[in-house]
C-alpha cells in the first residue's frame, strides 16, 4: 500500500461552464462571477492540501456571434492570465436547437456548445498524473465523462507505487437538482458561505453591448 504524502501537492482543474451552471443552479447567480484562485485555494485549505497550480477551461463565443459574452470572457481570461493560471480555451460551436412549447408549438434558436474541453481536461489530469506533478488532482466539475479518468489515476499510482487521490468540488444547496460529483472520485461540497467568500468583485461584463443569451 502506498505511503500517504504528510504534504499533498494539489492541482486543480476547472470546467469553467460547468461549475458556472451549477453556480447558477445551486445559488441563482446568472454569470460567472467565482474567483478561480480563491476558490481553488478555499477548497485545498479544508484538506490542508497545498496548492501548486490551478487549470482553467472554458468555451468563448465569437465576437461575431455573441459580443457581450465574447467580451466578457477575453477580459476574465485576461486578469486570469496576470494571476498565472494556466487557461485552455475553445471556440464554441452553433448549432439549431429545438424545443416544443406547452402550446405544442415548436421554437429554434442557435446554441452554443463546447467541444473538446472534457477530453483537453481528461488530457492534462492524465499527462501530469504520469510526470508525478501532483498527488491530488482536484477536479470542479460534475461531467460523468472523467469518471474513466479517475479510474485511470487508480492504474498510475498503482503503477508507480505512489499515492494519488481524485476529487470533485462542485455547489450544493436546497435547489441543487444534480447532487452527485464525478463517480470513482471524493466529493467536497461547496456551500453557499464558501462560494459567496470566493467572488470575483471585478465586473467584466460590457455594459453597452447586447447580452444575447443565457448561456456564456
Amino acid at each position: 500500500m502506498p505511503t500517504e504524502p504528510l504534504v499533498k501537492r494539489a492541482v486543480v482543474f476547472i470546467d469553467g461552464q460547468n461549475l458556472y451552471h451549477s453556480v447558477r443552479e445551486s445559488f441563482g447567480y446568472t454569470y460567472p462571477n467565482y474567483d478561480v484562485v480563491a476558490l481553488s485555494r478555499s477548497m485545498c485549505q479544508t484538506k490542508d492540501w497545498e496548492l501548486v497550480q490551478v487549470r482553467f477551461y472554458t468555451g468563448v463565443p465569437d465576437k461575431s456571434d455573441d459580443p457581450f459574452w465574447n467580451y466578457f470572457w477575453m477580459a476574465k481570461l485576461r486578469v486570469m492570465s496576470w494571476q498565472k493560471i494556466h487557461i485552455y480555451s475553445r471556440p464554441l460551436r452553433y448549432r439549431n436547437r429545438i424545443v416544443k412549447l406547452p402550446d405544442g408549438t415548436e421554437h429554434t434558436f442557435l446554441a452554443g456548445e463546447e467541444k473538446g474541453i472534457d477530453v483537453r481536461i481528461a488530457i492534462d489530469i492524465i499527462r501530469m498524473a504520469h510526470r508525478k506533478e501532483y498527488d491530488v488532482a482536484l477536479i470542479f466539475s460534475q461531467d460523468q465523462d472523467l469518471s474513466e479518468v479517475a479510474a485511470e489515476l487508480r492504474t498510475i499510482a498503482a503503477e508507480q507505487g505512489r499515492w494519488i487521490k481524485a476529487t470533485c468540488a462542485f455547489p450544493l444547496s436546497p435547489t441543487t437538482r444534480n447532487r452527485r460529483g464525478i463517480d470513482k472520485t471524493d466529493w467536497i461540497p461547496i456551500d453557499r458561505a464558501t462560494y459567496d467568500a470566493c467572488i470575483d468583485r471585478r465586473d467584466y461584463r460590457f455594459k453597452d453591448s447586447h447580452k444575447s443569451g443565457e448561456n456564456p
